[in-house]
C-alpha cells in the first residue's frame, strides 16, 4: 500500500508540475485585450489610412482606368479619316493588252470632327468626376471604418477595466471567505459578474477583428495582414472639432457627383450636335492613275515607212468629288436618342442637387445635435460616475454597503461609459457624413 501511494503521490505532483508549466507559458485569457490593437507609436492613423486607400484601394484603381480609356477616345476623335488607296491590275487572256490602275480616295469630314472632339471631351470630364465622387466615397467608408475600430477599441477598453476591478473583488472576496469573515454567497455573486463580464468582452474583442478586417479590405490589404491603429476615438473627436464646417451656398455644385451630372448634360448636347451634324451632307475626294498597253496582232508603218507591230502606251490621269447626299437618312433616330438621353441627364442631375442638399442639412443637423450629446458628458457626467463608483466600492470594503450595491453602480458605470462611446461615435461619423456630403475627399 505505501508503495502504491508513494506511486500515485509522484503521478499526481509530476502532473500538476506539467500543468503549472503549461499554465505559465499560455496566455492570460483575462490580461487586457484592447492594447494589442493600439499602437501609439507605430500604428496606423486615420491620415494615413486614408491616403493608403485612395492609393492602393483595387476598386478604386480600377475606377481610375476609366479616365484612361476616355482620353484615349478623346485623341480618337480629334483624328481624321484614312485615305484609301486601292490598286487593279488587268490582262487580256491570250493577248498583249494590259492595264494598271491606281486610285486614291480621301474623306474631307466635313463638319464632323469637332462634334467628335466635343463629345469626347465631354465624356472625358464627366468621367473624370465619376473618379472623384469614387474617391470622395472611399475616404468617407475608411473614415467610418477607422472610426468603427476605434470605437470597438474603447469600448474593449472599458471592459478589461471593469474585468481587472471585478477580479480584485472576486480575489478580495475569495480571502475573506477563507478566512471565514464574508458568507460565500457573495463571493459567488461577483464570480458570476466577473465572467459575465469576460463573456461580453470577448464579444467586443470579436467585433473589434471584424471591424480591423473590413478597414484592410478598405486599405488593399490581406484578411491576416498585421494592423494597428494609432488614433482614438477621443483624439479624432477632438481633432475634427477643431476644424468647424458651415456648408456654403455653392457646397451642392462642387460635389463630384452633381459636376458628373452636369457634365452628362453637356454630353447629351454635344451628341445632339453630333448626330445632326453627321446627318448633313459630307464630300471625298478621289483621283486615279491609269496605263494602259493596248495593240494588234499585225504590223503598220511607221513615219519611216517601216513595218513595226501596231501597239501603244495610253497614260490617263483623273480626279473628282464624290458627295453624300442626304435624301432619306438624315440620322433622324440619332437625333432622337440623343435627345431623349438628354431628358434622362437633366433628371438625374436634378436628382443628384436634391440629394447632396438633403444629404447636407441632415448632416449638418445631425452633427449639431451630435457636439451637443458630447457637451453634456464632458460636463462632468462621467467624473461623476466614476466617483460614485469608486465611494460605492470604498464603502462596501469598510463593510457598510452590500455586494450588490457594487454591482449596481458598476452597471450605471459600463452604461455611463458605452452612453459616452456611442455619443463619441456618433459626433465622429455625423462630422465624417457632413465632410462626404460637403464633397471632402481627405
Amino acid at each position: 500500500m505505501t508503495k502504491r501511494l508513494w506511486i500515485v503521490t509522484a503521478c499526481g505532483v509530476l502532473t500538476w508540475s506539467v500543468n503549472v508549466r503549461a499554465q505559465s507559458g499560455a496566455p492570460n485569457p483575462r490580461e487586457p485585450l484592447a492594447s494589442q490593437y493600439v499602437n501609439t507609436e507605430t500604428g496606423l492613423t486615420l491620415a494615413e489610412a486614408v491616403t493608403r486607400a485612395l492609393e492602393q484601394e483595387p476598386a478604386l484603381r480600377s475606377t481610375r482606368t476609366d479616365v484612361d480609356v476616355a482620353r484615349g477616345v478623346r485623341i480618337q476623335a480629334g483624328l481624321h479619316p484614312n485615305p484609301t488607296v486601292s490598286f487593279m491590275q488587268q490582262q487580256e487572256p491570250r493577248g498583249t493588252d494590259s492595264q494598271s490602275r491606281i486610285e486614291i480616295q480621301w474623306p474631307l469630314d466635313l463638319f464632323r470632327k469637332s462634334r467628335r472632339v466635343a463629345v469626347a471631351e465631354q465624356g472625358l470630364q464627366a468621367t473624370g468626376h465619376g473618379v472623384s465622387d469614387r474617391e470622395r466615397m472611399l475616404a468617407a467608408d475608411v473614415r467610418m471604418k477607422y472610426g468603427e475600430v476605434v470605437a470597438a477599441v474603447r469600448a474593449l477598453a472599458v471592459s478589461d477595466d471593469l474585468v481587472a476591478s471585478t477580479l480584485r473583488q472576486y480575489e478580495l472576496l475569495r480571502a475573506r471567505v477563507d478566512q471565514g469573515a464574508t458568507a460565500p454567497l457573495e463571493r459567488n455573486i461577483v464570480d458570476v459578474e466577473l465572467r459575465r463580464l469576460e463573456a461580453d468582452r470577448f464579444l467586443q474583442a470579436g467585433q473589434v477583428e471584424r471591424a480591423m478586417i473590413e478597414l484592410k479590405r478598405l486599405l488593399g490589404l490581406r484578411a491576416d495582414a498585421p494592423l494597428q491603429v494609432r488614433d482614438t476615438l477621443e483624439q479624432l473627436v477632438a481633432r475634427e472639432a477643431a476644424v468647424p464646417l458651415t456648408p456654403e451656398a455653392t457646397a451642392v455644385e462642387t460635389r463630384p457627383d452633381v459636376q458628373e451630372a452636369e457634365a452628362r448634360i453637356r454630353m447629351a448636347d454635344a451628341r445632339i450636335d453630333r448626330a445632326r451634324q453627321e446627318g448633313r451632307f459630307d464630300v471625298s475626294l478621289f483621283g486615279s492613275y491609269m496605263r494602259m498597253d493596248a495593240g494588234f496582232p499585225q504590223l503598220g508603218l511607221n513615219p519611216q515607212g517601216e513595218l513595226t507591230p501596231v501597239q501603244g502606251r495610253f497614260h490617263y490621269l483623273s480626279a473628282g468629288a464624290a458627295l453624300t447626299v442626304p435624301l432619306r437618312n438624315q440620322n433622324q433616330g440619332e437625333v432622337a436618342s440623343a435627345q431623349a438621353e438628354r431628358v434622362g441627364a437633366t433628371a438625374r442631375l436634378t436628382a443628384a442637387q436634391l440629394s447632396a442638399q438633403a444629404e447636407i442639412a441632415a448632416a449638418a443637423a445631425r452633427d449639431q445635435r451630435a457636439r451637443e450629446s458630447i457637451a453634456v458628458y464632458a460636463d462632468g457626467a462621467r467624473d461623476l460616475g466614476r466617483q460614485n463608483l469608486d465611494v460605492v466600492t470604498q464603502t462596501y470594503e469598510l463593510g457598510r454597503a452590500t455586494v450588490f450595491e457594487v454591482l449596481a453602480e458598476q452597471r450605471r458605470f459600463l452604461d455611463l461609459e458605452h452612453g459616452y462611446s456611442n455619443a463619441l461615435r456618433e459626433a465622429y461619423e455625423a462630422r465624417t457624413a457632413l465632410r462626404r456630403a460637403l464633397g471632402d475627399v481627405r
